[in-house]
């Protein structure tokens, strides 16, 4: 831990010690310290200075604590840690259902929710329900449209920043996601999360008609489509539909003449990602599994 910059030490009273702030005796103090803690942001009362402290950085946004492999940062030493463990590649929460392992328990207890088909988050404008909050959230910029968070390698817009630092690993080819069973790399957690499947054939979502099983709900929800023969996204250009709307847009590419994505080696781009990557073993020599 100490490699990641982090310091093991905890206070008596269980609290994320502050020693990496250079300020353990106050911290101390601050605990046994009699009156109010009041956020002056959002009224909210603390028990301590230093929980004040760590409620603030909700509104300032400080993240002091990066991780060295990937840069991503964190309000607490605490959080980082847990991080960690995506890369090294702990899984130690097991799925009492499929067996599958899990880095953090809030990811099992999200998994979980593929085998019970609970969606406790719906959509108050449209009702439409989620087994994630993440989803809905995500779901959610549909209604307001709004994306403040700019590309500067190619001016495309996110609506969050977590979804711009992702994009851009595109442009600069970062992949800091190891398989566990291969040496492949990958730019996003959820990509290994898809690939790590191949190697141990899990297949948590199932087709309701047929009962057969998939990797990835984006296979299920296409061949779900096989059923009923209906193809809901239809090119404005042309006559052609397609069964989602990754591949509607992939399409309308062809028309618009957008190439989004370029090789880093030699300028040439691409109209989709995975054709990046593909033109991307010219260069490294990469043979496809």
């Amino acid at each position: 831990l100490e490699n990641l910059g982090i310091l093991p030490d905890h206070c008596s009273d269980g609290e994320e010690s502050p020693s990496t702030l250079g300020e353990p005796d106050q911290h101390q103090e601050n605990n046994k310290a009699l009156g109010p803690h009041i956020c002056s942001t959002c009224g909210k009362e603390l028990s301590s200075s230093y929980k004040l402290m760590l409620h603030q950085r909700t509104h300032t946004g400080e993240k002091p604590y990066e991780c060295m492999v990937c840069g991503k940062g964190f309000s607490q030493a605490a959080n980082l840690k847990t991080h960690h463990k995506v890369h090294s590649g702990e899984k130690p929460y097991p799925c009492s259902d499929c067996g599958s392992r899990f880095t953090h328990m809030g990811d099992l207890k999200r998994h979980q929710l593929l085998h019970s088909g609970e969606k406790p988050y719906s959509c108050p404008e449209c009702g439409k329900s989620f087994s994630q909050l993440a989803h809905l959230k995500s779901h959610q910029q549909t209604h307001t449209g709004e994306k403040p968070f700019l590309c500067t390698h190619c001016e495309k817009t996110f609506s969050t920043a977590a979804k711009l630092k992702n994009h851009e690993r595109v442009h600069t080819g970062e992949r800091p996601y190891c398989c566990s069973y291969c040496p492949k790399r990958f730019a996003l957690s959820g990509t290994l999360v898809k690939h790590e499947r191949l190697h141990t054939g899990e297949t948590p979502y199932q087709c309701g008609e047929c009962g057969k099983g998939f990797a990835q709900l984006v296979s299920l929800k296409i061949h779900a489509q096989s059923h009923t023969g209906v193809n809901f996204y239809n090119c404005f250009h042309c006559d052609q539909s397609f069964s989602t709307s990754t591949k509607l847009k992939e399409h309308q590419r062809i028309h618009t003449g957008e190439n989004l994505y370029q090789c880093t080696e030699c300028g040439k781009s691409f109209t989709i990602e995975s054709k990046l990557l593909k033109h991307q073993r010219v260069h490294t020599g990469e043979k496809p599994m």
